[in-house]
């Protein structure tokens, strides 16, 4: 017959501890397998790093870096081309801007003066010297019409011959001398007569004998002919 075991307190006590030595002992294994894992991956990261080759993700990083300092470059270049260019055609702008504005200055004044000279010649045309109407003026205008003819004389050559011959009249008539016997009377302020006013008629002058600018011009156009200027006549002619 089987012997009876009896458990005492002290198996009971026995026992506990080796339950609880096996528990310890369960844990500390499982501890163990916890700790290795971080290690492992800290020996991987290492692996990578060998002889200061950098990582995926720092090689990526500074390629990305190294890009975007190339493209900044590139850009500054351009604005740095861009700014150079600006400056030439605003330079180019401006001296081309001067030579229109130096060029119209030029046109307009050249149209003013133009102008002005048209304006000059007009009123040249519309408004002609003007003469008095005495023994006076008709010996100006007749000496400006003798220069404009290149016909030789002087005022004091005019003047006076004209008063010996008319006293200044330009209606004088000789009626007795052999001119007027020969039905050819001399007449005017330098006493011509007919054939000799319609031979050396000046144009431009009326073509009437006792006309006083008419008659001086005449009279002087045929002493330049005859005696060289009316100032060498000092008698009858």
């Amino acid at each position: 017959m089987p012997r009876t075991i009896r458990i005492t307190r002290s198996h009971k006590l026995a026992t506990a501890v080796l339950v609880a030595a096996g528990s310890v002992t369960a844990i500390a294994a499982t501890g163990g397998q916890s700790d290795a894992q971080p290690a492992a991956a800290k020996t991987s990261i290492a692996a990578e790093k060998v002889a200061g080759v950098p990582t995926a993700k720092e090689a990526a990083a500074k390629k990305a870096a190294q890009e975007t300092a190339a493209k900044k470059a590139a850009d500054d270049a351009a604005a740095a081309k861009k700014a150079v260019a600006d400056r030439k055609a605003a330079a180019e702008k401006a001296v081309a801007d001067r030579k229109a504005a130096a060029k119209k200055s030029a046109e307009k004044a050249r149209s003013e003066k133009q102008a002005a000279n048209r304006s000059t010649e007009r009123k040249a045309v519309a408004a002609p010297k003007q003469y008095k109407n005495n023994l006076d003026g008709w010996i100006r205008e007749s000496l400006d019409i003798m220069k404009k003819k290149n016909i030789p004389g002087s005022y004091e050559g005019l003047h006076r011959n004209i008063m010996r011959e008319s006293s200044g009249n330009p209606n004088a008539v000789n009626d007795w001398d052999i001119n007027a016997q020969n039905g050819i009377p001399s007449k005017g302020l330098l006493q011509v007569i007919q054939p000799t006013f319609d031979a050396y008629h000046v144009k431009g002058t009326p073509k009437k004998l006792t006309d006083p600018v008419a008659n001086i011009t005449a009279a002087a156009n045929y002493a330049a002919d005859k005696y060289g200027t009316i100032d060498n006549v000092d008698s009858a002619y």
